[in-house]
C-alpha cells in the first residue's frame, strides 16, 4: 500500500527539479500524477519516464485559461483531483535598486499570481470533494529578508496566501501548506553564479539538500500522515534559518 494509493495530483513545473522529484515519488506511492510545466521537451521525457501514472501537459501557471483547462482535463480524465503542488517558480538574484518593472512583473506574475490562479482554479472540485491538499513551494525567502527582492516578495506572499486560504478552506476538509527550501540542488540556483559556494558555505549543515529531500516533506504533507495540518510553513533548509 502507498501513501497516495488512489489520489491524483497535479503538479507544477514537474518538467524537472523538484517538480520532477514530487513527481516520481508520487507516482511510487501510487498516486496518478499530472506534470504541468512549459517545458515540452523535458515534461514529455520526465512523464515518460515515470511511466503510465504519469502525463504530461503543457501549462503556462500565469494563464487562468490555462489553469481551467488543466484542472479540467484532470477531472475529466481521472474523476478526482486530490492534491495540487504549485511548484512552479524562478529565481532572480536582483537587489531593490537593480530590478527593472519588467523583471518584477515577470516573477510576481510567475511564483505569486500562478500560485494564486492555482489555489482558485481546484477549490471548487476539492470543496466539492470535501477534501483535499493543496501544497504551495515557497522558500526560505520567504520567512527573511534577503538581496533576491522580486523573488524574496513573492514567496513571503505564497506564505500569506496559504494562510488565507487555509483558513478560508479548513471547514470544507481542504488542507494548505506553505514549503520553504532553502538551497536546493537544482538549475535555479544556477542564478547565484560564482557566489555559489559562498552562499552554500553560510548552511549549518554545510550542504545543498537533494530534490529527493524535499519531496519527502512534500509527500508527508500530501498524504494523510499529515491530516491535521493546515496554515503553516515547513521548512527544509539545513539550519539556514534556525
Amino acid at each position: 500500500m502507498g501513501a497516495l494509493d488512489g489520489r491524483v495530483a497535479l503538479i507544477t513545473g514537474g518538467a524537472r527539479g523538484q517538480g520532477a522529484s514530487h513527481a516520481r515519488r508520487f507516482a511510487a506511492e501510487g498516486a496518478t500524477v499530472v506534470l504541468g510545466d512549459v517545458l515540452d521537451a523535458e515534461g514529455l521525457a520526465t512523464a515518460t519516464g515515470i511511466g503510465p501514472a504519469a502525463t504530461f501537459v503543457h501549462h503556462d501557471v500565469t494563464d487562468p485559461g490555462a489553469w481551467a483547462e488543466i484542472v479540467q482535463w484532470t477531472l475529466d480524465a481521472h474523476g478526482r483531483l486530490d492534491v495540487l503542488v504549485n511548484n512552479a517558480g524562478i529565481f532572480r538574484t536582483r537587489g531593490l535598486l537593480d530590478t527593472t518593472l519588467e523583471e518584477w512583473q515577470q516573477v510576481i506574475a510567475i511564483n505569486q499570481t500562478g500560485v494564486f490562479l492555482g489555489m482558485q482554479a481546484v477549490a471548487p472540485a476539492m470543496i466539492a470533494a470535501g477534501r483535499g491538499s493543496i501544497i504551495n513551494i515557497s522558500s526560505i525567502a520567504g520567512l527573511q529578508g534577503t538581496s533576491s527582492h522580486a523573488y524574496s516578495a513573492s514567496k513571503w506572499a505564497v506564505r500569506g496566501m496559504s494562510r488565507g486560504a487555509a483558513r478560508e478552506l479548513a471547514p470544507h476538509g481542504v488542507r494548505v501548506n506553505s514549503v520553504h527550501p532553502g538551497l536546493i540542488d537544482t538549475v535555479m540556483l544556477d542564478e547565484l553564479g560564482e557566489g555559489r559556494p559562498m552562499v552554500t558555505q553560510r548552511v549549518p549543515m554545510g550542504r545543498e539538500a537533494a530534490p529527493e529531500e524535499v519531496t519527502e516533506l512534500v509527500l508527508f504533507l500530501a498524504s494523510d500522515a499529515s491530516s491535521y495540518c493546515t496554515g503553516h510553513e515547513f521548512v527544509v533548509d539545513g539550519g539556514m534559518t534556525a
